[in-house]
């Protein structure tokens, strides 16, 4: 008698926790979309629900698409902001030195017109 209320225990207790631990793992895409501050957290927790109630066939994509953005970077498809910054700076060190020489020329060409 004791085995039979152990076992119908055991049944529930199985079943609670394989409940809980799907409705946790559907939400695992969320979490991580939540720590890298995704800009479409709500779309993802609200896919992750969908995922749940379509046995988990949207689940990969969304986990997919909440590691690719990421807060320092965005999306990952521009450079860094280092880079940006260094790109910059040898921009505008050409553009000054392409100023400096037009006003030589031009200056030589006033120089030229005076004489």
């Amino acid at each position: 008698m004791f085995l039979d209320y152990a076992a119908l225990f055991l049944i529930f207790f199985v079943g609670i926790f394989v409940f809980y631990a799907v409705i946790v793992i559907h939400d695992i895409p969320y979490e991580i979309a939540v720590h890298r501050n995704h800009p479409h957290q709500d779309a993802i927790h609200v896919a992750g629900w969908v995922s749940l109630f379509t046995l988990h066939i949207l689940w990969p994509f969304l986990w997919i698409w909440s590691t690719l953005y990421r807060e320092d970077r965005g999306w990952g498809f521009k450079h860094s902001q280092h880079q940006e910054q260094t790109a910059e700076h040898a921009d505008l060190a050409s553009i000054q030195q392409q100023l400096t020489e037009l006003q030589e020329q031009l200056s030589h060409l006033k120089d030229q017109q005076e004489r």
